[in-house]
């Protein structure tokens, strides 16, 4: 038997999604529109046990919000709403409902976040190293930096490398995205990047996250339990549950 899901936005990524969603075990059973979502029921989510958000910026916060009020586990993909972050999480933990958020649901990207904080670990006993942060999304992409980047730089200031970090974004053409971290000095540079293919790994890696919630409450961070999906042991965890990112 097929868990039932429900695809909040059914732009190219939804869509990418719904493709995916036999492999992991769902029958998607509803798409509500941006209209429908403001007065939508449990009825008109058709019984999903578990819905994929997937819209903008804008609309999140309240979608979110919708569904944890009608008692639907969550994923959420997209990013730019987290100023209301502390209110999102109350409606799911008074709901006793699960939600999934993060700024990249790419395996690859979170694999690179553990390669860049380990990085810098590393480069910052080295003072003659100073470092930058860049990125490239389609023309598409209204928040810049991205959340992506912007976790980036988190993790390299969470390794211990208290020196400036310069930041800059382009948006051109249909990138998927491509992120990237450096460190230069007088005599070399060291440049660590990620670029995505096509939007796959993201739809993929919200299934596993949907997979993963089944049956779950609480209000969990992709990367904190990127281990637990990738079938490794969990590494110990650090004692900031809501870094600064979030507001």
């Amino acid at each position: 038997m097929s868990d039932r899901l429900a695809i909040v936005g059914c732009g190219k990524m939804g869509r990418m999604v719904e493709n995916f969603a036999p492999e992991y075990g769902f029958e998607v059973c509803a798409r509500p529109t941006k209209a429908e979502m403001t007065n939508a029921t449990e009825a008109s989510l058709k019984g999903a046990v578990i819905a994929i958000e997937f819209t903008s910026s804008a609309a999140a916060a309240a979608n979110l919000r919708t569904l944890a009020r009608l008692g639907v586990n969550t994923v959420c993909g997209t990013t730019g709403w987290y100023e209301q972050f502390e209110a999102v999480r109350e409606e799911f933990q008074a709901a006793k409902t699960g939600l999934v958020f993060g700024t990249n649901f790419s395996v690859g990207v979170n694999l690179f976040l553990e390669i860049v904080r380990h990085a810098a670990s590393v480069i910052e006993r080295h003072p003659e190293y100073e470092a930058w942060g860049w990125e490239i999304h389609h023309s598409a992409k209204k928040d810049a930096p991205s959340g992506t980047l912007r976790r980036l730089a988190e993790e390299v200031r969470a390794a211990g490398f208290a020196r400036e970090l310069s930041v800059s974004s382009n948006r051109a053409g249909a990138h998927a995205g491509t992120h990237e971290i450096g460190f230069d000095s007088v005599v070399d540079t060291i440049t660590l990047r990620h670029t995505a293919r096509s939007r796959e790994g993201f739809a993929r890696g919200a299934l596993l996250a949907a997979r993963w919630l089944i049956g779950k409450h609480g209000v969990y961070e992709f990367q904190k339990i990127f281990s637990e999906l990738a079938g490794r042991p969990a590494r110990k965890k650090r004692e900031d549950p809501l870094p600064s990112r979030f507001v």
